[in-house]
């Protein structure tokens, strides 16, 4: 029985994961948006502001907006700007963590448009010159992401964010707007020092219950529940039943509460057992869509929750350093780019940039406030283009200070992001085997 806990909490994580992040920013006490409204951040590098969001692994190199819409009762407008060339993407994602759709990017373009979100069984008419996105489940989240380079740079950011809106179908039509419910859901307890989609229930049990929960309300397709759900029958979990652990065999719950206090610490764990290069995890072609591949799914969702498809931004991570041990503040690393490069080639106005987190996720505070490098920053290059990154805790000094990337005293990883990748990046990355990807961290 502990096998088959084990592969429902796999496969239930990510929905577990967004039910946290939903509790976290439209649904629970502590709530920093309505359901349908959009949560503009213009500050995610400070650490305790992704703490707060319970965001993991944010990136730095662009200003963030998240929003759970609730589609139960109609249609929700998304409207996108013409950008005039910036960066920038709207991540569509269900509450299964797969980001079915885009705005913008790579997908779209930055002209701009008007777009309905339609949840499960609605069959009205949309206005003209409105196109129609269906949506897999009831909840869904928005996740706007507007490229800012730099400070001076952040007004123009600012006016594409706030250009990002959302509204009803009932107002955008000129009728009364829906009246939104008070929301009852179940409050998360859980360690609030470690990023919610860790899932470190203070109650293993509560895992359990808030997948049934968020099970019923947001069913997964149904080739899912033909093939799958069956399965979980023996641990109490059907659809369109609540779990009650009281209705559960106790040595099956006690396989039950291990496999969820289990389930965040190894979702950790096998990343690192994916296809790796010079320490770099190379990430497999279906990150952010995985279909039936409920273990990268389930990998993902713990560690880089709403991460983007390939075709949008190619993440590469870095807990080890080349000679495979594992990254930590007590040492200096370099990194040496040189050309061609092609693991960072963008389609423009794309941009690449690598982001310093400590073990927990989250950013890493420092003396400069220096959180990211990458095409963005005036780096100091060699007569052949290549350049040479210091990760390291300390200073160090004189002309390689524009080339420091600030580490924690203790452990740490990296990311290094693409977005978007040229798209001979993204059919190379078919063929992790033979994917060429970033040059090792170095310790000196």
């Amino acid at each position: 029985m502990h096998a088959l806990a084990i592969e429902a909490a796999i496969y239930g994580v990510p929905i577990v994961a967004m039910y946290n992040l939903r509790n976290a920013t439209s649904t629970g006490p502590n709530a920093k948006v309505r359901p349908n409204e959009i949560l503009r951040v213009e500050h995610i590098t400070n650490p305790a502001i992704s703490k707060q969001l319970g965001f993991v692994t944010p990136n730095v190199n662009v200003l963030y907006g998240f929003g759970f819409m609730d589609l139960k009762a109609q249609p929700i407008i998304l409207r996108a700007p013409n950008s005039h060339g910036r960066y920038y993407v709207v991540e569509i994602v269900d509450m299964w963590s797969n980001a079915f759709a885009y705005v913008g990017g790579a997908t779209t373009g930055y002209a701009g448009g008007t777009f309905a979100l339609v949840g499960p069984g609605w069959h009205g008419t949309l206005p003209p010159g409105v196109k129609r996105i269906d949506c897999p489940t009831r909840w869904i989240d928005l996740q706007p992401r507007v490229h800012v380079k730099n400070q001076a740079d952040l007004p123009g950011a600012k006016r594409v964010l706030q250009a990002i809106t959302v509204t009803g179908l009932a107002q955008y039509t000129g009728q009364p707007p829906s009246k939104v419910p008070a929301y009852t859901y179940a409050i998360p307890k859980i360690d609030p020092n470690v990023a919610s989609s860790h899932v470190q229930f203070d109650d293993p049990l509560q895992f359990w219950e808030i997948f049934s929960a968020a099970l019923n309300e947001n069913p997964p397709p149904r080739a899912e529940i033909a093939s799958v759900l069956p399965q979980f029958k023996y641990l109490g979990i059907v659809l369109g039943k609540p779990w009650k652990r009281e209705s559960v065999n106790p040595v099956i719950l006690a396989q039950m509460r291990a496999a969820a206090q289990e389930i965040g610490p190894m979702m950790q764990s096998m990343s690192l057992v994916v296809r790796s290069s010079h320490g770099w995890t190379i990430p497999p072609a279906n990150v952010g869509l995985s279909g039936a591949d409920y273990l990268t799914r389930a990998i993902v969702a713990v560690l880089g929750l709403l991460a983007n498809t390939p075709n949008e931004t190619i993440y590469y991570s870095a807990f080890r350093d080349g000679g495979g041990a594992t990254l930590n503040g007590a040492k200096h690393y370099t990194i040496t780019f040189a050309p061609p490069m092609t693991y960072i080639k963008t389609i423009p106005p794309g941009y690449w940039s690598l982001t310093m987190y400590d073990i927990s996720g989250f950013t890493a505070t420092n003396s400069i406030g220096r959180y990211s490098l990458g095409s963005d920053d005036a780096l100091k290059r060699n007569a052949d283009g290549s350049f040479t990154i210091y990760v390291q805790h300390d200073d160090p000094g004189g002309d390689k200070e524009s080339n420091w990337l600030p580490a924690p005293s203790g452990p740490f990883y990296v990311i290094l992001r693409n977005a978007p990748p040229a798209p001979a990046v993204v059919r190379a990355l078919a063929n992790p085997a033979t994917f060429a990807g970033p040059p090792p961290l170095v310790p000196n």
